[in-house]
């Protein structure tokens, strides 16, 4: 044990201010801006060097066995080393604790170089950095033979910033950091620090305001309801995917079946005691389960770091970290890895469009609106309770352009479904009049975030050639779906949500009524071919109070599963890429409660596992047959026989592959009444064979259909020159194909 070194006992050759300077005093008052103007080692004119340190929680401080002495009334240390002796470049101080009274020792901080590039800087403040995780947030490195971690952070106009974390006492005052210039970063390497330390951000606002925040590049953060970022861990992960993404590279998802599986990771099932399953325990089970399916893809709820449950993720407090529900960032890494080893694409929601008020996170960085737009007419979501992004400002824009790209990269995410577009590219969505500001041209679109569109959509596109961008856009906004280079918002597929609200307001009703609403299903056919659509049957749809699919359906209970079975046989009917919500594939009841699981029970019943039968046939044929995948974006691949029979409620119609490959022809029957010898034209004279029918009794229906062979007479119909009498099911669909 060291003995504890009073000022008076310092060395006659020392020379210590006997009085605090005034930069001293900003120093301990956590006002200084720039601390390497008073910390490390200081070469003075006569060639000397004078070490400072501040550390308040030290009774002692030494450095290079030389006592170090306190200025007095601060926290601050000082020695004066004399002109030719040897000062270390990093001198490691030694500090005894005021509390426990024991020794320890580190490198002094602010003795360091600064760390950024200046390459890197220029290209964030213009928005142009599209690795910029890799230079701003914490991160473990080595600087001239140190460990350490280096943290960088952007906050401009502020007078001070401080890393603040499990290992300095959380206190402000102790590692203030050094400001890169007009870039407005400021960064300061620590040595001696590894991941899984907790830190953040203390801010000194230009009007004397102090927040403490969460890094806003932190790729680790701690579990709910901690809010603070963790140090994370370097070390590479071992993918076993290579084969997957060069696969991906050459992925033609235009003329491939993409049917996709949606799910809340933390809903899809829960422990015996409640608590959320790991990646790696879904990761056994959920990936076999969608495999026997046949989805081709799962896309999950957003998975950024949140602090409410009940938001389901789409409130982002952490847009670099895995939330830490599940498991480590590389718990989610070996997620994807097994799913991609299993033949299944993952997708992710991904939430640009607003961000929560949360006081520990991006709002009001640094004490007043950094991230978001300053006047509320432009950066508030008075219907959501959240915050707009300033998509003009090149840095934020960098944030989630950046941020885009860092799922993909990191996590091998194959493609972002973007979450609320119409939100973004309208200044008076949900505003009325007076509530909002128009654009420089007078209008309503909102530039720069059309601008943040496009800049996403072609860098994800051009960095990995094969992934996709899906948008959930509720409006008419034209070309969402078409590449920015001809007009095009420049998203891969856009979620037809037009095809849905007809779809689900139709079926509904009872079926009596509905020979009054055909059009509700004809109507998309006038524009399916205007965007590269999904046909989404997603989670919005069965939550507040809008009851589950199956709940939805009117008549009894018979009626209630031939009408859910009618409805994904229209969906896989129709042309578009196929998204159905977790526990629709098994008729679940109650609406989707994210506190809790899927009805898993209800699997044991045979109506329930009947539809589940049915999706897994209907994923077969999507899959195996390219008439219903191949054109599902071009009017090649599909033609109505007849879509006038509204007083029978009943649609025929053909969907189409390339040259070579057989038609298949669809009838749906939206009554319950069972059809005899209804009559459609078919497109060739072979006999044809009923590749599905939603009414067997595999899947819980009456089984009426057509066992047989069916041969074409001679008889005109509907354009073609040969038709056939066909038995429809009461609410059913049937599939045929030319027999072998």
């Amino acid at each position: 044990m060291r003995n504890v070194v009073q000022p008076a006992q310092a060395g006659s050759g020392d020379s210590v201010s006997l009085t605090p300077s005034a930069p001293i005093e900003r120093l301990q008052r956590g006002m200084h801006h720039d601390p390497f103007e008073v910390l490390g080692p200081q070469i003075q004119a006569d060639g000397s060097t004078r070490i400072r340190a501040f550390m308040p929680a030290a009774e002692a401080v030494e450095v290079a066995g030389r006592p170090m002495v306190r200025v007095p009334g601060t926290d601050c240390f000082e020695c004066l080393v004399p002109a030719g002796e040897g000062v270390d470049p990093h001198p490691r101080l030694a500090w005894q604790d005021k509390r426990s009274g024991t020794w320890n020792s580190l490198h002094c901080p602010y003795s360091f170089a600064p760390q950024l590039g200046e390459m890197d800087l220029y290209l964030f403040g213009e928005g142009r950095h599209f690795e910029i995780w890799k230079v701003l947030g914490a991160r473990v490195k080595t600087v001239d033979g140190i460990a350490g971690c280096l943290f960088a952070v952007w906050a401009p106009a502020v007078l001070r910033v401080s890393v603040v974390g499990d290992f300095n006492d959380w206190d402000g005052r102790r590692h203030p950091m050094r400001c890169r210039g007009v870039s407005g970063v400021w960064e300061l390497f620590i040595p001696g620090l590894d991941a899984g330390h907790a830190y953040k951000y203390e801010i000194l606002g230009r009007h004397g305001e102090l927040v403490t925040k969460t890094d806003p590049y932190a790729r680790q953060m701690f579990l709910r309801p901690e809010t603070t970022s963790r140090v994370p861990d370097e070390r590479p992960y071992a993918w076993g995917d290579a084969e997957w993404l060069a696969a991906r590279a050459h992925f033609d998802w235009q003329h491939r079946p993409m049917s996709v599986y949606e799910l809340h990771p933390g809903s899809w099932r829960r422990r015996a005691d409640g608590g959320f399953y790991s990646w790696s325990e879904l990761a056994a089970e959920l990936i076999p389960y969608v495999r026997d399916l046949g989805y081709t893809h799962i896309e999950l709820l957003p998975v950024a770091e949140h602090p409410f449950d009940a938001s389901w993720g789409y409130q982002v407090s952490g847009y670099y970290a895995a939330t830490a529900r599940f498991g480590s960032p590389d718990e989610l890494r070996a997620f994807v890895d097994a799913c991609h080893r299993a033949g299944l694409g993952v997708l992710l929601d991904w939430v640009p469009g607003h961000f929560p008020k949360d006081d520990f996170a991006l709002a009001r960085f640094t004490g007043e609106p950094l991230y978001e737009h300053a006047d509320p007419r432009r950066g508030e979501h008075q219907d959501w309770g959240t915050l707009i992004f300033d998509f003009g400002r090149n840095e934020v824009r960098n944030f989630l352009v950046a941020n885009a790209l860092y799922w993909l990269e990191e996590f091998h995410i194959d493609g972002l479904r973007v979450d609320a577009v119409a939100s973004m590219l309208y200044l008076d969505y949900s505003r009325r009049d007076g509530e909002w500001l128009p654009n420089q041209y007078g209008g309503r679109e909102n530039l720069e975030a059309i601008h943040f569109l496009h800049e996403v959509n072609v860098e994800v596109h051009a960095r990995f050639p094969g992934a996709i961008t899906i948008a959930e856009e509720s409006t008419a906004w034209p070309a969402v779906s078409r590449p920015v280079e001809l007009g095009g918002l420049g998203f891969s597929m856009k979620w037809n949500m037009g095809w849905m609200n007809d779809t689900l307001d139709y079926i509904e009703k009872e079926p009596v009524y509905r020979k009054y609403q055909h059009n509700q299903l004809t109507f998309s056919q006038m524009y399916a071919w205007s965007e590269n659509f999904v046909l989404p049957l997603s989670h919005d749809e069965v939550v507040h109070l809008k009851k589950s699919l199956l709940d939805k359906m009117p008549g009894d209970r018979w009626q209630r599963f031939a009408n859910l079975r009618l409805l994904y046989a229209w969906q896989y009917a129709h042309p578009g890429k196929k998204l159905l919500f977790m526990g629709g594939e098994f008729g679940q009841w109650n609406e989707w409660q994210e506190a809790g699981q899927l009805d898993w029970v209800l699997l044991g019943f045979p109506e329930h596992d009947g539809i589940r039968a049915l999706l897994r046939d209907l994923n077969r044929l999507y899959r195996d047959e390219a008439a219903l995948h191949f054109w599902d974006f071009d009017p090649r691949g599909f033609r109505w026989i007849d879509c006038h029979d509204a007083d029978q409620s009943v649609l025929s119609l053909v969907r189409q592959g390339p040259d070579g490959t057989p038609p298949i022809v669809v009838l749906l029957n939206f009554t319950p009444v069972p059809r005899h010898g209804y009559r459609i034209g078919v497109p060739a004279a072979g006999a044809w064979c009923e590749l599905l029918n939603t009414d067997s009794m595999y899947y819980g229906g009456s089984n009426l259909g057509n066992g047989e062979r069916l041969y074409p007479q001679p008889v005109p119909w509907m354009g073609f020159e040969q038709s056939i009498d066909v038995t429809l099911p009461p609410l059913g669909a049937l599939f045929f194909k030319l027999c072998a």
